[in-house]
Order: C-alpha cells, then sequence, then structure tokens
C-alpha cells in the first residue's frame, strides 16, 4: 500500500545508528481501516479508501453509517484513497498499520499549514522594507506596485499583502529515522505541514525510492 492517514503529534531528538542527535517529527500513522476496495472491473481503477480517526454515529448521516456497520467497523472521520502496491491483497474491514512503511527510507507528506492570518510583505514574502531611519517614511511598505500611465494597473502576481497560510501542501522526500510499528509510530527527519494533532496524508515517496540497508 502506497500510504496511510496519520497525525502529528510533535518534535523530539533520537540518536541515529552513528550515535548522531537527529531532530525529528513523531507522526501516529494508522491503524487505518480499509471501508472500501476499488477495482478495474467495477470502478475502472485498483485502490482501497481507508478509514482514520472515530467518528460519533449520531454526526454520520445514514448512508455512510451503513457502510461502516456493512464491514464492521466504528464510524471513521477522515477518508482517504490509496494506491495498491502490485501482488497486495487486502479486504474491506482489515486494519492496515505502520509496518508498511518498515524498509521504507524516504516518504512525502501531506497536510495543512498553520494560518497566520493577513500579513504584510515582509512577513509574507520575506522582502526587505525600506530605511530603518528616522526619516524614512517605508519601513514596512510594499513600495511602487504599479505604472502610471501604461498599462495603469496592478499587473497579476503581483507579490502584495495578504491571507498567508491555510494551504494545503506536500513536503516530499522526508527520511524516515525510525519506524516504532507496536505503537504506530514513524519519527521523521524534518519539517511538517500543520500544527500538532493536525490530520496527514503520508505516502512512500514519489522521486525517492531508496531503501534501507541492514
Amino acid at each position: 500500500m502506497q500510504g496511510l492517514i496519520g497525525k502529528k503529534i510533535g518534535m523530539t531528538q533520537v540518536f541515529d545508528e552513528t550515535g548522531c542527535r537527529v531532530a525529528v517529527t513523531v507522526l501516529e500513522v494508522g491503524p487505518c481501516v480499509v471501508i472500501q476496495k476499488k477495482t478495474v472491473a467495477n470502478d475502472g481503477y485498483d485502490a482501497v479508501q481507508l478509514g482514520f480517526g472515530e467518528h460519533k454515529e449520531k454526526n454520520v448521516g445514514k448512508a455512510a453509517l451503513s457502510r461502516f456497520k456493512k464491514i464492521g467497523s466504528t464510524p471513521k472521520m477522515w477518508l482517504r484513497e490509496f494506491i495498491l502496491d502490485k501482488g497486495e491483497e487486502v479486504k474491506e474491514g482489515d486494519a492496515v498499520t505502520a509496518s508498511i512503511f518498515e524498509g521504507v527510507s524516504y516518504v512525502d507528506v501531506t497536510g495543512t499549514t498553520k494560518g497566520r492570518g493577513f500579513q504584510g510583505v515582509m512577513k509574507r514574502h520575506l522582502m526587505r522594507g525600506g530605511p530603518m531611519t528616522h526619516g524614512g517614511h517605508s519601513k514596512r511598505r510594499i513600495g511602487s506596485n504599479g505604472q502610471n500611465a501604461f498599462p495603469a494597473r496592478v499587473l497579476k502576481g503581483k507579490r502584495m499583502p495578504g491571507h498567508m497560510g491555510n494551504v494545503r501542501m506536500t513536503q516530499q522526500n522526508l527520511k524516515v529515522v525510525q519506524v516504532r510499528a507496536s505503537d504506530n509510530l514513524i519519527l521523521i527527519n524534518g519539517a511538517i505541514p500543520g500544527p500538532n494533532g493536525s490530520v496527514l496524508v503520508v505516502k512512500k515517496a514519489l522521486k525517492k525510492t531508496a531503501v534501507k540497508t541492514k
């Protein structure tokens, strides 16, 4: 299976095989329940829909609730589709754990970044700003942002103040330091988008596929 739904726990530090201290982000991935299995014959492609996180029955519609009861599972809050590995066999109702990442060196993590609200150009676009002198009148301002006579408008794509953060993004090629399958935890070297407790999608890296050597 290509990935799992998980949750960001926080950051800590561990020692690697060489004794070096490494800063890691701890992710709780799974256990995820196979809610639906899609096949080429019925849906046109092979994939599975996984569920993660408990949901109260009173907050779930009747149609969705019947799907969970059909496979003998409690209602799940988050659902995502993942591609199956070649030759992999799973059935509806199976639980998938972090053990699928054992032997994987790199992963791609998708999440929603922290919302920063309305920000100026110095924080949003890392602009330098004007002279911070007593007589300066453009310390944190945007400065000139258009032309006068022609085209007499602000060009599209101009970097200006505005809403910052709270966007969906994928951090690629993050190194897996440890996999603790018994606790459904993976320790990743690097920063992960989103605050602690946010829901993430963790997949095996698309561009880096090196495997750890034992």
